[in-house]
């Protein structure tokens, strides 16, 4: 996955750079050392995209899960206190 991720990223460097030289109507290769460094920095932008993606799932993981006990929480201490007032009147009331 690093792999094909540094490699994303490097050709989207890449091609960001020759375009900007393509809008401007400059050589596509007017400065390489500038295709090196957009190389560089979009393989390093997508590899922190991959890295952010997979922490952002972690959180989505842990927050669902704290939601889900909530949930049930609040559903078995209702079921609970239905069911007292079944026992308690007899009859369940009111709702």
């Amino acid at each position: 996955m690093a792999w094909s991720a540094t490699m994303i990223g490097a050709l989207l460097g890449l091609g960001t750079q020759m375009y900007s030289n393509a809008l401007r109507k400059l050589p596509y290769m007017r400065h390489p050392w500038e295709h090196v460094l957009g190389m560089g920095l979009g393989a390093v932008f997508v590899n922190q995209l991959v890295k952010w993606d997979a922490q952002l799932q972690q959180d989505l993981d842990k927050m669902l899960e704290k939601a889900k006990a909530a949930n049930e929480r609040r559903y078995f201490e209702y079921s609970h206190k239905v069911s007292y007032k079944i026992c308690y009147f007899g009859k369940l009331t009111g709702f």
